[in-house]
């Protein structure tokens, strides 16, 4: 493995679901909403670095990521902000560079957005709905990295329209407002195999990894996703950039420490699964369940969390906000130390 990762950071992920349901805290889109900024609150509380919500249109789940990040940012003041992933079909690359901007600006630079092709959805052609036609299959990806083309070079500060001199008395490219410096660093694509991995290196951006890959070669999942990290960190230093890039994994982890945890999660399977998703054969990471000290020794064997620097832990968001602010709490004391992991107060400044 190349060179020493940057001190572990872990944050929650959260699909941000809601149905009627009588075991459901989260009935309604506002609950799932205003329960979001809560957690958030409390990670922050609790130590957690990171929280970051799963953006899914046509479904009822989090859709429309900014006026969330915002109101999170409005209502904390050190954790970072983000999203696991925004679907770049369905986006209007100059219209969301106003909105990241805002929300940046809001949460004083905290922003972490990350972004990507996007993921089988409910409808047939729901970019098209948005008014994005020819969206499907490889003309996708390729309207996704247009997409994300534009948009990295709006929030960068360039100017993407030409100017009316007669309004402005001035002639050439205006820039979109309100610009947030630093923010295009902070540009994560979400990468499904080893090949995405590398052309994410080569324009620069940070990369997650889910809990799935869209390619399967029989190793486990904790080593294929390893040997991703490792494509995506040597295209890095081929490519020649400056800064020190990021990385970050995405686990399911539940401490079982009480009768409830068992009841909700005591039959999950602990163990590597391999189906077809999108067109491919695909390996999805197990869900580590159990004791806090069994699931950290095995956490610390896992060659993907060992390699990246951030950790993003998938929450049961419509079991409330006491349940999973418990649940992160748990993670934070009892699991994550072994990992490497430190609160943020307890980190060298350089961290």
């Amino acid at each position: 493995m190349s060179g020493p990762r940057e001190e572990l950071r872990i944050g929650f992920l959260s699909f941000g679901h809601w149905q009627r349901a009588e075991w459901s805290r989260t009935p309604t889109a506002a609950d799932a909403l205003l329960q979001t900024i809560e957690l958030a609150q409390a990670a922050e509380e609790i130590g957690i670095d990171g929280a970051f919500v799963r953006v899914h249109h046509f479904a009822r789940q989090l859709g429309s990521p900014f006026p969330l990040l915002a109101a999170m940012g409005a209502r904390t003041s050190r954790i970072e902000l983000g999203t696991a992933v925004i679907d770049m079909r369905y986006e209007n690359p100059l219209y969301m560079a106003e909105d990241a901007g805002a929300a940046d600006l809001i949460a004083g630079g905290r922003l972490q957005l990350g972004i990507s092709r996007g993921s089988p959805e409910p409808v047939l052609d729901g970019p098209e709905a948005f008014g994005f036609p020819d969206a499907q299959g490889d003309a996708g990806g390729r309207l996704a990295r247009a997409h994300t083309e534009l948009f990295r070079r709006a929030i960068a500060g360039e100017g993407v329209a030409q100017a009316d001199p007669a309004h402005t008395g001035i002639s050439g490219l205006l820039p979109i407002q309100p610009f947030s410096e630093g923010l295009s660093d902070r540009i994560w694509w979400g990468a499904g195999g080893r090949e995405s991995a590398r052309w994410v290196a080569q324009q620069g951006m940070n990369m997650m990894s889910s809990t799935l890959l869209l390619e399967d070669t029989g190793v486990p999942f904790d080593e294929l996703q390893a040997e991703q990290i490792e494509a995506y960190r040597e295209s890095w230093r081929e490519a020649g950039w400056e800064r020190t890039p990021r990385v970050s994994v995405s686990r399911s982890v539940i401490p079982i420490t009480s009768d409830l945890d068992r009841l909700y999660f005591g039959r999950d399977e602990n163990r590597d699964q391999v189906g077809h998703l999108d067109g491919h054969t695909s390996r999805f990471g197990r869900t580590y369940t159990g004791e806090p000290d069994v699931i950290a020794a095995e956490l610390a064997r896992d060659r993907a969390v060992q390699a990246a620097d951030t950790l993003l832990l998938t929450v049961p968001n419509q079991l409330g906000v006491e349940y999973n602010a418990h649940l992160l709490g748990t993670i934070a004391r009892d699991v994550a130390p072994a990992l490497g992991w430190r609160a943020k107060g307890e980190r060298s400044s350089t961290a």
